[in-house]
């Protein structure tokens, strides 16, 4: 099969073909840093983190670019209002972005521009549309002319004569309500850039266009975001950068929201859903596993009923490799499955994509189990072990196309260094000489002893499975185990997971 795309432009599920055999571009657009990001913002990463990981896998060169809008009118009133420079604002959430990006098992992208850092090529793209007719200065303001481009509406399927006023439609200098602000003339106290039509600042849509040109060319295969940005953002910039005579995108796909309340997650909803605090509560590879397994373009409604449910589901994996590594030497992640790569290759069908993986793990866990035996109709002369080994390696590549393999970085990263090493030895054995009693009692058929300390484990968060090779303990999604703040408390005995508490958001 080959990999098919819901196109946003055509309304219809394409054929993805780049534009250059073996190579895919990738423009995502990224944060506007006036506040750190809730887990709505994030989403975004990661949907696109497993398109990206998924061209990857088929064999494509990828160029991701993913960039900074750290100038916008947003950015502006927080600083003010702060009292603040603009710049002190989006430094600091643009670090908050990009923790939660790495905290989230993000890959870093090609390139991260910044818009402040693009204004000569947004000057010389304001220039291209002004010489072409489609864009005119007025009272030191540059705007693009609405009018003179009949394709106008086409992306997001609006008609022109039904587009509402742009926000700024009563500016002296606009000759037509709908035409949108490329450049905005200098307001006092803030920042300015100089241009052939005044001193002033850029609109948000230009700084994409020229950022998406400057490192993609003239025309690329893919731009992304979220559903809430076709219109007027996307919209905008391929009229603008067409216009000026660029091919531009050649795919546009869109992530759905993460709701709450039936209502796009915004960023006055408080603390609670910030990308840091969530973090707090689960994994972070069990809040990837949640924002991964919908698919990305529906919309997920957000309730930590689900959350800790998808954490289960994650542990339920996590807990097979664990075992079948430790039974078995360990396996090297293979090709995936070929219902896998269909379901992947259908517009991402990551949830389908997942059935095949957790089909993958119960057969494994069947295996290792004893169910599945050597001589059986389905697994011919291999042993148990050999059966969990053939299920553990497609499981290691399927977990990698999502970025979940809990064997590699970032998930092994904090559990196989410094500190929070040393707090799962000593939790492990602390947790072993409860475990030591408990077993102890169940051979003198005390087991009225044996459920007290099962229970006081699971009071303090350690969740104990019985296996046919004794049993094995692992912590409950976030518990902390009086470990320091930021340290990554929740790893299951044998496999290592989370990330350094350095890393966190």
């Amino acid at each position: 099969m080959t990999l098919h795309l819901y196109d946003t432009a055509a309304r219809a599920v394409r054929e993805f073909v780049p534009l250059v055999p073996g190579r895919a571009s990738v423009y995502l657009c990224g944060a506007t840093v006036q506040a750190p990001p809730h887990i709505g913002h994030i989403r975004s990463g990661v949907s696109f983190d497993v398109l990206r990981r998924w061209l990857e896998h088929r064999d494509h060169e990828v160029t991701f670019v993913r960039n900074v809008t750290d100038i916008d009118d947003k950015i502006l009133a927080k600083a003010a209002a702060s009292g603040e420079p603009f710049w002190a604002v989006a430094a600091r959430n643009e670090t908050a972005f990009r923790d939660a990006y790495d905290v989230l098992g993000c890959l870093p992208p090609t390139i991260e521009p910044r818009a402040t850092g693009h204004v000569t090529q947004m000057v010389e793209l304001m220039a291209r549309l002004i010489d072409a007719g489609h864009a005119y200065a007025g009272d030191g303001d540059v705007y693009f002319s609405v009018s003179s481009w009949a394709a106008y509406g086409e992306l997001s399927g609006q008609r022109p004569d039904e587009v509402e006023p742009a926000a700024d439609s009563t500016a002296a200098g606009k000759r037509d309500p709908r035409d949108f602000a490329l450049w905005k003339s200098a307001k006092p106290g803030e920042p300015t850039w100089p241009t052939p039509w005044g001193d002033g600042r850029p609109g948000w849509h230009l700084e994409c266009s020229a950022m998406a040109r400057c490192y993609l060319g003239p025309e690329f295969d893919i731009h992304g975001g979220g559903i809430d940005l076709v219109f007027p953002h996307h919209e905008n910039e391929a009229a603008q950068s067409r216009a000026a005579g660029d091919g531009f995108a050649r795919y546009w796909l869109h992530n759905g929201w993460v709701t709450t309340s039936g209502e796009k997650m915004s960023k006055s909803l408080g603390n609670s859903l910030l990308v840091s605090e969530v973090v707090s509560r689960v994994r972070p590879v069990e809040l990837r596993y949640y924002l991964v397994a919908p698919h990305y373009r529906s919309h997920v409604e957000f309730s930590e009923g689900a959350l800790a449910e998808a954490a289960a589901g994650f542990r339920r994996i996590e807990n097979f490799v664990s075992r079948a590594s430790e039974r078995c030497g360990g396996a090297v992640a293979s090709e995936v499955s070929e219902a896998f790569a269909a379901a992947m290759d259908d517009d991402l069908g990551v949830p389908a994509a997942l059935a095949v993986l957790h089909d993958a793990v119960r057969a494994g866990n069947a295996a290792l189990a004893g169910s599945v035996t050597a001589g059986s109709p389905t697994a011919g002369s291999l042993t148990g072990e050999e059966l969990a080994v053939r299920h553990l390696a497609p499981v290691l590549a399927m977990l990698g196309v999502l970025g979940l393999d809990p064997t590699q970085a970032p998930w092994v990263s904090a559990a196989g260094s410094g500190e929070a090493r040393r707090m799962h030895q000593a939790v492990d054995v602390l947790v072993g000489a409860v475990l030591e009693a408990r077993a102890q009692a169940r051979t003198r058929k005390d087991f009225a002893t044996a459920d007290t300390l099962r229970d006081q484990l699971a009071a303090a968060g350690v969740e104990v499975e019985d296996t046919p090779e004794g049993p094995r303990w692992s912590l409950a999604a976030g518990t902390r185990a009086g470990a320091p703040a930021g340290a990554e408390a929740g790893v299951s005995a044998g496999v290592s997971a989370g990330v350094p508490a350095e890393s966190r958001t």
